[in-house]
Parts: structure tokens; sequence; C-alpha cells
């Protein structure tokens, strides 16, 4: 029986087709790598004091008070800074925040500082908790009503609440909008991963998916310290990256439907249409038939197998489904609390922030090429336990060194850093590879939505460096450790046909269960 990837097999790897497919959906996912983590400087807190009401053009800042979260009393009724006394008291008048670096900033608009501080994580917070409502929604709907429309539809979403949220007078609106940022922007990442994937031979989808998906998503990220250097507003800021996506709505003519969803759904005749205009790009001649009647019904189904819909439960149903997922919940939750924690805390380094983070930008760039020259000499799971595992030796490292020492530590973290963007963007190769195509945009999305709880919770674990600086790189170092030991006990899936259905699932290693055949039992049993 031949699969979807010999059927097409004449239209070739890299043909005009391909290239443009490749091009397009990778400069679509640009916005989508500012839009992830431009809280970095949205949220950034200036250097503050307490505002005093001391007439004085003598005054300096050991007189104001003895931190940024109280005031020295006045001594009496007298308005001048010798008559400060001991005593401190909160910033009744508010504070005043430092414009050396930027205008404003969500914490200077608002106030979010000292008892109100906890406000500032807990605004980044909600953007992943709106990225894991993304995840887990834009699965089901894409699988259900096309990858296509779900791409275009939350391109328009993360560009509409950019626009209305820097528009944004209060911070309660802000938090809000920042939810629904976060829906349209992971959404639209795995919709873009999916649609191309889907459209590409074997060869083709791994260069898309390390080198211009990811290559796209870490050239929107180097780009945000760019646009943040010349814009010091936070509004201004939204409005600047919201604009980008704008010009990718047009798209809409060119960019086609997933011909592997297509015949999925029994829609044979659009499947080949899409083929056909495939091959008139790439100026090689179509078969007079594409998907034969019987071949079709024998690609998307097993023997026997009667037609069903798939639901999330599928992806627990069979043992092999089910230990993929629970192994790859796991790994993306690690994966992504690490990335994140990182990425969010370039300007907490020391140094310039704009210079921090556009290294950062820059490690993971090169990280996604030299991951994109590796990925077809080692074995998938042996590449995701490399990365992983130099990733917490990294940042194990830290806790040892001086305090002193903010150069060694600076590089630490950014070193460190390398080897999980690495496993970031492996991931969705390594998973996409896994994943059937019946289920393959709810898998996604389900590891996707998993990811969300650490991305959750990496402004907290940030957080507690105020108290304890050791404490995130510990946590970090410790879940990286963990996930590169569980990534040993997925099965390598280099070189291997892209599954269309959940029976041709591979067993992780170690597991019992006989490997299925064509023949073997169908889906609708419990079978591994």
């Amino acid at each position: 029986m031949k699969d979807f990837d010999e059927i097409t097999s004449f239209l070739g790897d890299y043909g005009l087709f391909q290239i443009l497919m490749i091009v397009l959906l990778s400069l679509s996912v640009i916005p989508c790598g500012y839009m992830g983590v431009i809280v970095v400087f949205v949220s950034d807190t200036p250097e503050h004091h307490c505002k005093v009401s001391i007439n004085s053009t003598t005054l300096n800042s050991s007189w104001i008070g003895p931190d940024s979260c109280s005031r020295y009393k006045l001594d009496g009724n007298r308005t001048e800074a010798a008559g400060l006394s001991n005593d401190t008291e909160h910033c009744l008048d508010g504070w005043v925040f430092s414009t050396e670096r930027y205008t404003a900033t969500i914490v200077s608009e608002w106030d979010l500082v000292c008892d109100n501080a906890w406000k500032v994580p807990f605004s980044t917070s909600l953007f992943f908790v709106g990225v894991l409502i993304g995840s887990f929604v834009s699965g089901h709907l894409s699988d259900r009503f096309g990858r296509k429309p779900v791409f275009f539809f939350t391109m328009i979403l993360q560009t509409a609440t950019a626009l209305i949220q820097a528009t944004s007078v209060s911070w309660v609106m802000f938090c809000i909008l920042n939810c629904l940022r976060g829906l349209g922007q992971i959404s639209n990442y795995i919709a873009s991963l999916v649609l191309g994937s889907e459209m590409l031979s074997q060869s083709a989808r791994v260069s898309y998916t390390l080198l211009g998906h990811s290559l796209g998503f870490g050239i929107g990220y180097a780009l945000l310290s760019l646009f943040a250097y010349y814009i010091r507003g936070w509004r201004m800021l939204l409005v600047a990256s919201a604009i980008p996506s704008l010009l990718f709505i047009p798209l809409w003519w060119v960019i086609p439907e997933s011909p592997r969803w297509l015949l999925q759904k029994g829609r044979v005749e659009e499947a080949e249409l899409v083929i056909r205009n495939a091959a008139k790009r790439n100026r090689v001649p179509a078969p007079e038939v594409i998907f034969r009647g019987s071949e079709y019904l024998e690609l998307m189904k097993n023997k026997g197998e009667e037609e069903k819909t798939y639901t999330y439960v599928d992806l627990i149903r069979t043992p092999n489904m089910r230990n993929i997922t629970i192994i790859g919940v796991f790994i993306w939750i690690s994966v992504a609390m690490v990335f994140y924690g990182l990425s969010l805390n370039t300007s907490n380094l020391n140094g310039n922030a704009y210079l921090n983070s556009f290294i950062s930008a820059a490690i993971d760039i090169v990280v996604y090429i030299a991951t994109w020259l590796l990925v077809n000499h080692a074995p998938r799971p042996a590449l995701l336990f490399s990365t992983l595992i130099f990733c917490g030796i990294m940042l194990l490292i830290i806790p040892l060194v001086p305090e002193d020492r903010h150069v060694t530590l600076q590089v630490l973290a950014l070193v460190g850093k390398m080897g999980v963007s690495g496993a970031y963007c492996y991931i969705y190769v390594f998973f996409t590879e896994l994943i059937p195509t019946v289920v393959r945009n709810m898998g996604l999305g389900v590891c996707s939505t998993a990811a969300r709880i650490g991305t959750i919770m990496c402004p907290y674990v940030i957080y507690f460096g105020m108290y304890s600086r050791i404490l995130p790189y510990i946590i970090f170092g410790t879940v990286s450790i963990i996930a590169a030991a569980l990534s040993m006990m997925l099965p390598d899936t280099r070189n291997s046909k892209l599954p269309d259905l959940i029976s041709q699932a591979k067993p992780i290693r170690g597991c019992c269960c006989p490997k299925e055949t064509a023949t073997a039992q169908s889906d609708a049993k419990e079978g591994c």
C-alpha cells in the first residue's frame, strides 16, 4: 500500500511550491517570536524611589528613603531636607520612575511596585494562561475545521488584541487582553507548524521545522530588541509589534489547506486540486488520477476500520499513544518552563537589557541552525537528551559560582540556554513525527497546553530570585535533567514515514507490546 509521501513523490522535495510554503509560513512566525517575550520590555521595572514633598535643590537619594518602598518622615512641619527624621513610612505620594531606559512601562504606568509588585508576574502568567487555553482549543478546532482557517483566524486575533491592548486604561484590562493575545500567539504558531509539516516531504519537513519555522521565531525574538531600543514606550511598542501581522492576511489566497487533512476528512477532490496546483508551480507533470478510490481508503484507514471521529481520548486509548502522551507532557512542561524562564530573565542579568535580549535571541538562532545540521546525523532521543542534559549541568553549576562573578554567571546562564533552545525547537520535529495525522493537531495541542503549565509557573520561579539568587537555576537545572532522562524512553523516528493512523505509532523503548503490521488490529480495538 502506498502512503501519502509515495503518492506525492513526483512533486520532489524542494520545488518552487515547497520553497514558497517554507518561506511564507516561516515569515508568518516572526510576530509569534516577539509576541511571546515582549513582556521583557513591556513589564520591566525601571529604577524608582518614593515621591517626596520636599522643596530642596540639594535633595539626594540617601535622603529619600532606605529603599524604593519607603521614605523618611518629615520632622514636624519643616520642608527642607534637614527636617527629615530617621523614622520611615510607606510611599504615600507614589513613586518617581527613571526614564533613562523607558519612557513608560506598565509598572510605571500603574505603580506596580512594592505591595503591588505581585501584579507583574501575575500579568505575565495570564499571558501563558491564554497560551494554555489556545493550545488546548486550537488543536481540536484545527483537526475539525482545518489547519488553514485556524491559522489565519488566530493571526488576526493576535494582531487585534495587541492593538487593543495598547489602549488599555487599567491593569485589569491589560491582563484580560494579555490572556487573549497569548491564546492567539500559540494557536497561530502551532497551526503554521502543522500546516507546513503536512504539505512537505520528510526531508523538507525537518528543514522547515528547524531551519524555517524555528528560525522565524528566533528572528522575531531578535527583532524585539531592535523594536524596544527605538520605541521606549510600552503602548507604541505593542502597536509596532502588531502591524507586521497585517501584511500576512492576503496570503489566504496563496497558502492552501493541508492535503493530508483533506484526505482524512474524505475531501479527495480538494486534496487532488492542492497537489495539482503544487505540480504546476513545480513544473512537473501530475498523474491523471493522484488518489485512487481504493488507495485513498487504505491510505487513511486500516482494513475493516470504520470511519470515525477522533477525540482527545484517542491520545490515551492505546498503550503506544498513552505512553507517548504522558512522557511528552512532562518533557514539554520542562522544556517550556526552562526556555521561557531563561528568556524572560534576560532583563535581570547584569549589563544592557537590549544587548542581553539580542544575545539571547542570537544564541537561539545559532542553536536552531546547529540543530538542523545535526538532526539527521543522530538518533532523535539521543539528540534531545544531549541538549537537555547540557542545559541542566550548566544551570546547576551557577549556584557554585561566587555572586560577585557577574560575567561568569551571565555566560553560564546564556550557554545553558543554548541547550534548552535546541530542545525547544527540536521537540516540535520529534513529536510531529511521533503523533499520527488523525490526532496530530490535538496531540501537539495537548503537549503545548501542558507546556504552558511550565510557562505559567516560570515568572514566579524568576520572582523567587529576589529572595534566593540560586533557587531559580536549581529548579530549572533539575527539571532539565529529569526531562533528559525521560527523553531516552522515546522511540527513534529518524528517516521514518510520517504516521497517519494511531495503529502506526511506535512503541516506547522497553514496551512489551508487539509492533503492529498493516493487517494488525484496528484502531477501534485496544491494541498497542
